[in-house]
């Protein structure tokens, strides 16, 4: 099976979130290179953010940093290098998957 390419991941991702009703925005952050990629707000009102890699790309020591300072104010901020995961995690917030 082809690897997906990051921005092929994402778009994908985008797509499935958008037809399930979910918003979601492009977060570009010149300011702040650490910031994640997007942000997700399900049609229940949950907001949670995604950083898109490759599957062999690696954070950098900000990005690990805003992820931590994120998670310390109980933010979710899921790292997302495979399309399946990203799929997962839309499922999950929607609702039509429940956390174990």
């Amino acid at each position: 099976m082809k690897k997906l390419q990051i921005g092929q991941i994402e778009s994908k991702v985008v797509k499935k979130a958008k037809d399930l009703k979910f918003l979601t925005y492009k977060l570009a952050s010149q300011s702040n290179k650490g910031a994640p990629d997007r942000i997700f707000i399900s049609p229940y009102g949950e907001v949670f953010f995604m950083k898109f890699k490759s599957e062999k790309g690696k954070l950098t020591q900000l990005q690990k940093k805003v992820i931590k300072d994120m998670d310390a104010y109980e933010v979710e901020v899921f790292v997302v290098d495979y399309l399946e995961f990203g799929l997962e995690i839309l499922a999950v917030k929607n609702g039509d998957i429940f956390e174990c």
